[in-house]
């Protein structure tokens, strides 16, 4: 089985998409032999050079994909978890709007098709908000000292999962990362987070859903940039980005960090304390 990128989003070059590729392919081969069921790298077990290289896996055998089972979801996120911890493999911290996300955000000045102006200020200063959280490790152990970082899959997994008549199979590991446990659940639904924290004999973070929904969401808003080039996300993300504009900036975490006032943007690339950027701004 081949997988070929369609394109690359701006902020990620050739040789930058190469390096990601080849840490999913050295993680998933350690995944495999370690026993975990992953769909498995097929030789030449490498990118193949190109613009757009492609990957090569082994062919698996799907059986028709339903509705996924909540549970059986949360059970699968949970099982990854425990065959990653061990991994040796360094996959890089969690980053999760990172210069691709900066830079598609950027692209929206010119196109506001999708989002508004006041759209893109809001996703700045939600990416401003959360980026010293999520993407240090150090400022999300301050303020949220019950997380547990690992490496997590990076998308979310309960919908990465390839269903054979041998059972699930995980997939598609190219944005594997070291970050919160809660990164991986979160976006697939409260059920699901349930049926994690039951496989894993553990709660998850009490704020820490919201705030990676909330981070997942700006990602959305960025990727608004791509619509351009690939003309099917448009009709896909129209309902999701309604879903964000009605919903409390940074999903309503971490406190005073939630407030937004749409002429106290951060301004781009600025990288505050999340409470320095909670007091540079007024309540909506």
């Amino acid at each position: 089985m081949v997988r070929v990128p369609t394109v690359l989003p701006p902020g990620l070059d050739p040789a930058g998409q190469a390096e990601q590729q080849r840490r999913e392919i050295a993680v998933c081969r350690w995944v495999w032999d370690a026993g975990h069921p992953v769909v498995r790298p097929a030789p030449p077990e490498r990118p193949v050079a190109g613009d757009l290289p492609p990957t090569f896996w082994e062919r698996l055998t799907a059986v028709p994909d339903g509705t996924p089972d909540a549970g059986a979801s949360g059970t699968t996120v949970a099982r990854l978890h425990t065959a990653l911890r061990p991994c040796p493999v360094e996959p890089g911290r969690m980053h999760p709007l990172d210069e691709c996300v900066t830079a598609m955000l950027d692209a929206l000045r010119y196109d506001t098709t999708h989002v508004s102006p006041t759209d893109r200020d809001r996703a700045l200063w939600e990416r401003a908000t959360i980026l010293p959280v999520l993407g240090d490790e150090a400022g999300c152990a301050d303020l949220l000292p019950g997380t547990r970082p690992q490496p997590v899959h990076g998308d979310p997994p309960a919908y990465n999962v390839l269903r054979t008549p041998d059972g699930p199979y995980d997939a598609d590991l190219e944005h594997l990362c070291v970050g919160p446990v809660e990164w991986d659940p979160t976006v697939a639904g409260p059920e699901v987070v349930t049926a994690y924290e039951r496989a894993a004999d553990r709660p998850v973070d009490a704020e820490l859903p919201a705030l990676c929904e909330a981070a997942r969401l700006v990602q959305l808003v960025a990727w608004s940039a791509m619509v351009p080039q690939q003309p099917g996300l448009g009709d896909g993300m129209s309902p999701l980005l309604e879903l964000w504009r009605a919903s409390e900036p940074c999903g309503g975490a971490l406190g005073r960090c939630s407030t937004w006032n749409h002429t106290a943007v951060v301004p781009r690339g600025t990288r505050q304390p999340c409470r320095a950027a909670a007091r540079s701004t007024s309540a909506r």
